[in-house]
């Protein structure tokens, strides 16, 4: 299944992708999940598929807001540094353990919502990332096992005002600038993508390819990363993970290709679909 939540009619819902359409999923099961992050929660993907079945789509895909993904995680973790291309690029040496930093849920926006260049700084860059969201609670999870805790895949761009992220060594501040992050289209169910490292990530800025790999070069694959990340905390339902960004960013290109008012920018990942966000400066 394709899981996303949207905006319609100044309401909040969630909902099923069916073709160009959605059917309403708070409406289709009387008001028992709230939002899509309750029904991760109850692990109800069978109810889900069982009120799709035969129902109609609710809206067009044209007529709602797409929303993020999870508008209300209880945490957003971000891998740094997770391709060697990228980590070469930007001069870092190999580390044994992956670079995290987080992210806040008011520092994203849907697909099809405009990412927001800040005023302070000219240094907006792109980064398409696989994006996991977590569907079972977990502590000290194995890799062997950690795959049974994730609830699906989604797309992620992490927006990054390059200025501000080299302030110190700690990214945080470049990285949580408001509405700097775009998450979606749409979460697909993990069991359609059975293993995370067979998908291609595509990056293009106005339709120019900027980033190119497949997930099976992360440096710490999925299994590693949730395997580490829940052994000093305990992941929970709804808990997105950025998992990182190929080679090719934007302030490493010769001249620098920084994201800007007009802009648009798409991040494609097989298996899953296109998350597009057009660029405006903050007013």
């Amino acid at each position: 299944m394709r899981l996303m939540t949207f905006e319609v009619g100044g309401k909040q819902s969630f909902g099923a992708v069916e073709g160009d359409g959605v059917v309403d999923l708070a409406a289709a099961i009387g008001g028992k999940y709230p939002d899509l992050l309750s029904l991760i929660e109850a692990g109800a993907y069978d109810e889900a598929a069982a009120a799709v079945k035969g129902r109609s789509p609710d809206h067009a895909l044209a007529d709602v807001t797409y929303l993020p993904v999870i508008p209300n995680p209880n945490k957003i973790i971000c891998v740094g540094l997770n391709y060697d291309d990228h980590r070469i690029e930007t001069g870092h040496e190999p580390s044994g353990y992956p670079v995290l930093f987080p992210r806040y849920a008011n520092c994203q926006v849907g697909h099809g919502q405009a990412m927001v260049k800040p005023k302070n700084s000219d240094m907006f860059d792109y980064e398409g990332e696989l994006a996991v969201i977590i569907g079972k609670a977990g502590r000290h999870v194995s890799r062997e096992n950690a795959l049974k805790h994730v609830a699906g895949y989604s797309c992620y761009n992490d927006g990054s005002v390059r200025d501000w992220q080299s302030h110190t060594h700690q990214f945080m501040p470049g990285k949580n600038f408001t509405a700097t992050g775009g998450f979606g289209p749409w979460m697909v169910t993990a069991d359609e993508i059975p293993d995370p490292s067979t998908m291609t990530l595509t990056t293009r800025l106005n339709g120019q390819v900027v980033q190119n790999a497949t997930t099976d070069y992360m440096i710490f694959n999925v299994p590693y990363v949730i395997s580490y990340i829940s052994s000093f905390m305990e992941l929970q339902p709804g808990d997105v993970i950025a998992s990182g960004t190929p080679g090719g960013v934007g302030m490493k290109r010769t001249p620098p290709l920084f994201m800007k008012e007009g802009d648009t920018c798409e991040v494609e990942i097989s298996k899953v679909g296109t998350l597009v966000n057009p660029i405006v400066n903050e007013a």
